[in-house]
């Protein structure tokens, strides 16, 4: 595990320090929130009977809280937030700012299928303590989502949220990409401090990062498994589901991209794919909660219709760990 002091001379200069405003967050020097960083985006532990686990999400908080994260994503895809309830989603929020260390920032996710919806929801997340909202796009309408919906969407959204936003872009599971021409006219929005792309197209990324250069507006790596090639077009961080259960590993790529070691960051890399597409694309979130029961942290069942994995998924799963070398 990386110590403190290696990660604080990392960081140092790099970050341009927080300070709370009336009218929301903002940095010193009068820019937006800097969220560069690796986030693990929090599972929502469940009991056997459905019910939200809360005793076991401050568990699994306390032990992730000892890794350099720069926070956590709360209400994200992988913590099956749309199998939970408005209350539920503002109560996992509000634990996870009671539990979690006050020198990180939260992210929770807020999207909704309407607009009006997720202004709500987003001025609730913003009461229950956190510190941006990470808004996935609608896709219910998805033939009608143009650019200009989109547009209007997250303005609205940003016009009317008292925390920075997040844009959030994960077509595997909403069939929609937030077009470009989409992303560098909400990137000039005031309250919109960047994306996360998890479609690991990283040509698109680096135009991203291209078109939005003269803009206050950075770009996180949706997953583990492009870390290394987002670093270097220019992303600032990753929301990685794999940080989880190989925290340590995922923030030490970052140090070696944020230091130059790219030789030493590519063989770490190549490492990281195969498990990381285990608990994303290949087995999704039953692979990733069985992955952290594995690890020391309580994963448990996911909430129907979610199922468990089968035995040879289950195997698979562990081998692509184990060949590896990570259990």
């Amino acid at each position: 595990m990386l110590g403190r002091g290696v990660w604080s001379s990392v960081r140092q200069g790099l970050s341009r320090g927080l300070s709370r405003n009336v009218g929301g967050w903002a940095s010193g020097e009068g820019r937006k929130v800097d969220i560069a960083g690796i986030y693990p985006p929090v599972t929502t532990p469940f009991t056997a009977t459905a019910e939200v686990d809360y005793g076991k999400l401050e568990e699994n908080l306390h032990k992730l809280g000892t890794f350099p994260f720069r926070g956590f994503v709360v209400q994200g895809s992988n913590g099956e937030f749309p199998f939970l309830t408005s209350s539920e989603r503002l109560e996992v929020v509000s634990r996870v700012r009671q539990a979690m260390s006050k020198d990180k920032l939260l992210l929770a996710g807020s999207g909704c299928e309407s607009t009006q919806a997720t202004v709500e929801m987003t001025v609730s997340m913003a009461q229950v303590g956190a510190d941006a909202a990470i808004v996935v796009t609608p896709c219910y309408y998805r033939g009608r989502m143009s650019s200009a919906a989109l547009i209007h969407h997250y303005t609205k959204v940003a016009d009317l949220s008292p925390i920075p936003v997040v844009l959030y872009s994960v077509p595997a599971n909403t069939g929609l990409d937030l077009p470009m021409d989409a992303v560098v006219t909400l990137s000039q929005h005031p309250n919109i401090v960047g994306i996360k792309d998890s479609g690991g197209d990283v040509t698109r990324m680096g135009l991203m990062v291209h078109k939005t250069r003269r803009q206050d507006f950075q770009v996180l790596a949706g997953s583990a498994g492009f870390l290394l090639a987002s670093y270097a077009v220019g992303a600032v961080g990753g929301v990685c589901a794999l940080a989880n259960v190989l925290g340590a590993q995922v923030c030490q790529l970052e140090r070696l991209c944020l230091t130059g070691q790219w030789e030493d960051a590519q063989k770490l890399q190549h490492r990281l794919i195969e498990p990381n597409t285990a608990v994303t694309r290949r087995f999704g979130i039953p692979g990733l909660k069985k992955t952290m029961d594995w690890f020391g942290y309580y994963g448990g069942p996911c909430r129907a219709p979610l199922q468990e994995l089968s035995p040879k998924d289950e195997e698979a799963l562990r081998m692509d760990f184990t060949s590896n070398g990570w259990l």
